[in-house]
């Protein structure tokens, strides 16, 4: 995202083409944000769309001493908690069943990881319980620490470290597996 300051005032001051303009320049940016959070690309567009509301409807909180684009990102993320926030209050889905007895003997990861691209690895998040992959998410690509994502998700933050260690688990157990499978061939 390149965005200049020129844009940005004209969103300010709610011109639709400047508008439609930053939209299309946000767009792959902020989605890849949304699809790391979200199983199906519709969802996912969905949140995008909430999020730029508010990055449009918030633009005069947006202070020209940080670039925007770290801006429209953390309020895209802060979306995402707060859509996450809204289903689990209903579901209070926080614990999920899944087998997490996976046997993990050593292996070179890094084999695994050269072996697969990013678009494999994304769907083998996706497979996560929905709070595990969150936590991952936060932790691992969006650079947060366990104190803000318990802020973020109002769980402790022991049980956002327990959901990242379990996660990274989770993800190394697959990962041996597919690694195995291509080796078998």
């Amino acid at each position: 995202m390149n965005i200049e300051a020129t844009l940005i005032e004209a969103c300010r001051m709610q011109d639709r083409k400047a508008q439609h303009e930053l939209y299309k320049r946000c767009y792959s940016g902020l989605m890849g944000i949304c699809l790391r959070y979200e199983k199906n690309r519709e969802d996912a567009e969905a949140l995008l769309n909430m999020a730029f509301f508010k990055i449009l409807t918030r633009m005069d909180q947006y202070s020209d001493a940080i670039p925007f684009e770290a801006w429209a990102k953390r309020v895209t993320i802060n979306t995402v908690i707060d859509e996450f926030r809204k289903k689990t209050r209903d579901k209070l889905d926080f614990v999920e069943s899944f087998d997490y007895s996976m046997p993990l003997d050593s292996m070179d990861y890094n084999e695994a990881e050269q072996r697969y691209d990013a678009e494999s690895l994304e769907a083998l998040i996706r497979t996560l319980p929905p709070i595990s992959q969150k936590v991952f998410n936060l932790y691992i690509l969006d650079g947060y620490n366990h104190k803000e994502i318990g802020e973020m998700l109002s769980i402790s933050e022991g049980t956002s470290k327990w959901h990242l260690s379990t996660a990274r688990k989770t993800l190394q157990g697959l990962l041996r597996k597919l690694v195995d499978k291509v080796a078998l061939f």
